[in-house]
């Protein structure tokens, strides 16, 4: 059971259980594919100006914003407001956009990945306010958009273009209210054989590009169990994730095959390494390879592009964020929290994998629910999120403050 701070936290939080729990479900009920996300992201916006929060837009993305406090330390609360599609209806138990209630729990697309995040959040500084508002703190909210298309760059955006520039980040990804630090970085890469197409009743005449790739494919499965292997991250992978071809008919040789390929980077790999591994392949012959790019458009019309290529990071576990996150949840849970990372890929990729600002994870919900028919997360959890936002902002402020405190003192004693 948690005692003091924590357990007043998670009774206010409880005064507020009905609502948070109107609030996800009514999220959920309203599809948001990356590029569509507006009334998801009014209905965010209301939700934030209902709490009283007065400073509070769309950024150029069409992310939602709310600033609190004036600073001059400021946390970043993360939370992307865009889910993936739901595949076939038919092979879902239930409706995925009702946002159903049922056993303590709250079902649907959504559901983990990562709605919970931006409610609890939402409602957790919303706490913090009620409670007295800390002085020296400013909290950046942010349920931000297209993060499933294109991880990181909607706070990319919001960072580097739009100048909101927080001192730390606090993900609302789920960690299944563990602490967590870090994951591995990820690329797209493309490879293309080319061919001379043919009429298949001719093919000797032809050169088929999808028999130049076959081995070309052979040993990059090869190559995946020869990559590095971190303690904390895991494994390096690469996996062939998409295949095509083109030929002028189903009667013809085809001149172009193509495959991409999701390579994941643990600690010690580089984009330039894994691009030099693919080149180096026995069967590469005259093959192309190339990273990606992604291009899209934002509901608010504005065009945006961005190259597949997203950092590995890993924050330490000494560092003031993770271990003041790791008190707040101390404080609520009764317990300490495990420290752990994602599998998945997330908006870090920008806040600390691009732009080098300390950046961790805390929020309710399994990792491996996400992008599954059964999605779902605990009522309770909600609350218990709920409370530990409302304490980590303080905790990770203070935490600070005694990490700058003890280094001015090592410092003198040298």
């Amino acid at each position: 059971m948690s005692k003091g701070m924590g357990a007043e936290a998670v009774a206010a939080a409880q005064r507020y259980q009905a609502d948070m729990v109107r609030f996800l479900r009514e999220l959920i009920a309203i599809p948001a594919p990356s590029g569509q996300e507006q009334a998801r992201c009014e209905r965010v916006k209301a939700e934030y100006e209902r709490l009283g929060f007065d400073r509070v837009f769309f950024d150029g993305l069409g992310s939602v914003v709310a600033i609190l406090g004036q600073g001059p330390f400021t946390v970043m609360l993360d939370g992307h407001v865009d889910c993936v599609g739901v595949g076939d209806p038919a092979s879902w138990p239930f409706d995925p956009f009702v946002g159903k209630l049922e056993d303590g729990k709250i079902w649907g697309r959504g559901a983990v990945d990562e709605l919970p995040g931006i409610v609890c959040a939402a409602y957790g500084v919303k706490l913090l306010a009620e409670r007295g508002w800390p002085p020296g703190l400013r909290v950046v909210l942010v349920a931000s958009v297209l993060e499933e298309d294109c991880d990181g760059l909607p706070l990319m955006h919001l960072i580097g273009r739009e100048g909101v520039r927080p001192d730390v980040v606090v993900l609302g990804e789920p960690t299944n209210l563990d602490v967590y630090r870090g994951h591995r970085g990820r690329m797209s890469i493309e490879i293309i054989t080319r061919g001379v197409s043919a009429h298949g009743a001719h093919c000797e005449r032809g050169v088929n590009a999808v028999y130049k790739m076959a081995p070309i494919i052979a040993e990059i499965e090869a190559l995946n169990d020869r990559l590095a292997s971190d303690d904390f991250l895991g494994k390096g992978t690469i996996t062939a994730s998409w295949i095509d071809c083109t030929s002028p008919s189903f009667n013809a040789v085809p001149d172009r095959a193509r495959i991409v390929l999701d390579r994941r980077l643990t600690t010690g790999e580089t984009p330039e390494l894994a691009l030099a591994e693919l080149r180096a392949l026995p069967s590469l012959g005259d093959a192309e390879v190339r990273v990606l790019g992604w291009e899209g458009r934002a509901w608010t019309g504005l065009g945006i592009e961005q190259e597949q290529v997203f950092p590995t990071w890993v924050l330490a576990e000494e560092h003031y964020l993770v271990q003041g996150t790791v008190a707040a949840a101390t404080e609520v849970l009764g317990r300490r929290p495990a420290i752990g990372r994602w599998v998945f890929s997330t908006n870090g990729t920008a806040s600390m994998g691009r732009l080098g600002i300390p950046t961790v994870g805390f929020a309710p919900g399994r990792e491996e629910l996400a992008h599954s028919t059964g999605e779902w997360v605990a009522v309770d959890d909600l609350v218990t999120a709920a409370a530990a936002y409302s304490l980590i902002p303080e905790r990770v402020l203070q935490a600070r403050t005694q990490a700058h405190d003890q280094q001015r003192r090592t410092s003198s004693h040298r």
